[in-house]
């Protein structure tokens, strides 16, 4: 089945972007995967190749393309050629935009270009020890001066939590409001932002994730970002691209254990004949196929109504609940077919399923997908 219709643009693209992670991040993983963080030239090298923030105007350094499926490819080669842990859609669709519709016009002339270049790296700081999807519970706290504000706080589990420059740091402004929340940007050498653990993960081990600490961060008010007591508001409105993303990522990845899948059953025997003429391996992987080619149709609509403007929060739920749990019963079934293999590090399979665990969690879990899908069509 041809899953799109053929774009001369997007094909281009796709071909660069493919020999892009080839050529410049492939190479590099298994030493990433040691060291726990991606290095900080291969953020440079997407910024010389023009792969961050490719949404943002032309005056900052970017590409002004406004068509997701752009992002969408480089997604997608990156599961296929390049390495999980380099997840610069981090960077470039789910920090970047913050300052984009929030930000001021002197705050995006202040960080635009070198995000652009990748001469500086994105992080946003919400998750707490005790506070995960529930905001609400969040302690960080942030206290208004004159001409600044006091930030105290820890955070934890943060992606770029190492190489990131700038920080967009959720905290409470409001001690009546439990969603009194404000956004601040936070810069890497403040006085009093400390940096603890390089966590060691499951899964996606070389990209970096990190503990923050806070202890009176001295930010000036230029560096708020949005409407004080609004960063709750904020942080919802990405919510739907965020899950996109998290959607694209997981069929992509599905796809590639398909793949690895595939190739194994060929090539084992088992009982003098390959594993792939056995009738239970052959109907397994033709259904996980069968149901990956429907997600990427729904997926791909998603796009296209995000292009419109027109993605709503539930049907991005749906994606995000389908295709989550979809690659994980892809990387369990190729895991599975893969036998003894199957265990061990060495083979691409194992590695697909220890990445694939947090993609359940992340974006929001299954179950909070559940019930927001449950609330548009139970109440």
């Amino acid at each position: 089945m041809q899953r799109r219709a053929v774009d001369p643009d997007l094909e281009m693209f796709r071909d660069s972007a493919r020999k892009f992670f080839q050529t410049e991040i492939r190479p590099h993983r298994e030493r990433w995967r040691e060291t726990g963080v991606i290095d900080r030239a291969a953020f440079l090298k997407a910024g010389e190749a023009g792969y961050l923030c490719m949404w943002a105007d032309e005056a900052y350094g970017g590409l002004g393309l406004k068509d997701f499926r752009y992002e969408q490819i480089l997604i997608e080669e990156n599961a296929a050629h390049g390495d999980s842990g380099y997840f610069i859609t981090l960077h470039s669709r789910l920090v970047a935009p913050y300052l984009e519709n929030f930000g001021s016009e002197a705050q995006k002339a202040q960080f635009l270009p070198d995000l652009i270049s990748g001469r500086k790296i994105l992080a946003i700081a919400m998750t707490e020890p005790d506070a995960g999807s529930d905001l609400a519970g969040m302690k960080a706290r942030a206290v208004e001066h004159e001409d600044h504000w006091l930030l105290n706080g820890a955070k934890t589990y943060i992606s770029n939590g190492i190489n990131a420059d700038v920080v967009i740091v959720a905290a409470k402004t409001h001690a009546e409001n439990p969603h009194g929340v404000t956004l601040f940007i936070v810069e890497r050498g403040m006085p009093g932002f400390e940096r603890g653990r390089l966590l060691k993960k499951m899964g996606m081990k070389s990209q970096d994730t990190a503990e923050l600490f806070f202890q009176d961060v001295r930010i000036p008010k230029t560096h708020v970002l949005g409407q004080v007591h609004a960063g709750f508001y904020h942080l919802m409105q990405g919510l739907a691209e965020e899950r996109l993303i998290a959607a694209c990522g997981n069929v992509a990845a599905a796809r590639v254990a398909l793949q690895v899948t595939q190739a194994f059953v060929r090539n084992r025997k088992v009982f003098g004949k390959p594993l792939s003429k056995m009738q239970n391996t052959r109907f397994k992987l033709a259904a996980l196929e069968a149901e990956l080619d429907i997600a990427q149709v729904y997926v791909d609509r998603c796009v296209e109504q995000h292009n419109l403007g027109k993605l709503d929060a539930v049907d991005a739920a749906r994606a995000k609940l389908f295709t989550s749990e979809l690659n994980a019963r892809m990387v369990d079934e190729g895991v599975q077919q893969h036998g003894g293999a199957g265990y061990m590090e060495e083979y691409e399979i194992c590695r697909l399923y220890e990445d694939e665990r947090i993609h359940r969690i992340l974006a929001g879990t299954s179950e909070i997908m559940k019930e927001i899908i449950a609330r548009a069509t139970l109440d």
